[in-house]
């Protein structure tokens, strides 16, 4: 890092133990030391050579190996780091990598598809943040057949209901239909959306009367899981880390 002073959720996040919002919320929570003292205050400045600071007893440090990893998610894993109800988690997917990774974002522990993990709490930051609208593309089937008007509403904007029962109009989507076949009474699509609520492909279906009966993300950005059999990871190739970070 070139400064000597820092805020501490940026050094946090790049010493790789979470996102920078992710990081933020552990100082809230009284989760993190400075020299031996519990910090509180998001905008404490820390000097990376001098001080002390520690998460759950362990002393952070810089990463010095970045680490960017594709991995195609499997039904049934959590994307959490610490589950309390000890399920499968996506981490223990990354077999031969001892740096601490962590997801960009999260996918439902029943939806598949393209996560990125990485140690680089900016570079998560950078593709997670809203602002800079990455685009995620899904492949999603629906119980029944779904109409025009319904695509329409799902493309300019639909209300769901976020984790505090808070309502919210979900921004515009692409929605691309793929198959329907009346026979079997079902719909797949393919919708692109430039923001991550949680669960929001489900909401944004249900909202318009559609169950979600599959859902798998095939792209993050330009960077898709083609080619990446279910449940194996690859390193991203340098150019794909520059398309997300200079998006």
């Amino acid at each position: 890092m070139e400064e000597e002073n820092v805020r501490l959720q940026k050094f946090i996040a790049s010493s790789g133990v979470a996102s920078r919002r992710k990081a933020e919320e552990l100082i809230l929570q009284g989760k993190i030391k400075v020299n031996g003292q519990t910090v509180l205050e998001l905008g404490t400045k820390v000097n990376p050579k001098k001080d002390v600071i520690e998460y759950n007893g362990k002393v952070l440090k810089i990463e010095d190996k970045k680490i960017y990893i594709l991995l195609n998610k499997p039904i049934g894993y959590v994307t959490t780091l610490d589950d309390q109800f000890n399920r499968d988690k996506v981490v223990d997917l990354i077999d031969g990598i001892s740096e601490r990774l962590v997801p960009a974002g999260r996918l439902d522990m029943y939806t598949s598809g393209a996560l990125i993990l990485s140690n680089d709490g900016d570079f998560i930051n950078k593709i997670t943040h809203p602002k800079n609208e990455i685009p995620k593309t899904y492949n999603v089937t629906l119980k029944g057949i779904i109409t025009k008007e319904e695509i329409n509403e799902i493309e300019n904007g639909v209300k769901i209901s976020l984790e505090k029962n808070e309502e919210y109009l979900t921004r515009p989507a692409k929605v691309k239909i793929l198959k329907t076949d009346e026979e079997k009474n079902f719909s797949r699509l393919q919708i692109t959306i430039k923001e991550g609520k949680n669960r929001e492909i489900r909401k944004m279906c249900e909202a318009v009367g559609k169950k979600v009966l599959a859902l798998h993300r095939v792209k993050i950005g330009n960077i898709n899981v083609k080619d990446l059999p279910i449940g194996k990871w690859r390193f991203l190739k340098k150019e794909e880390i520059n398309s997300l970070i200079n998006k």
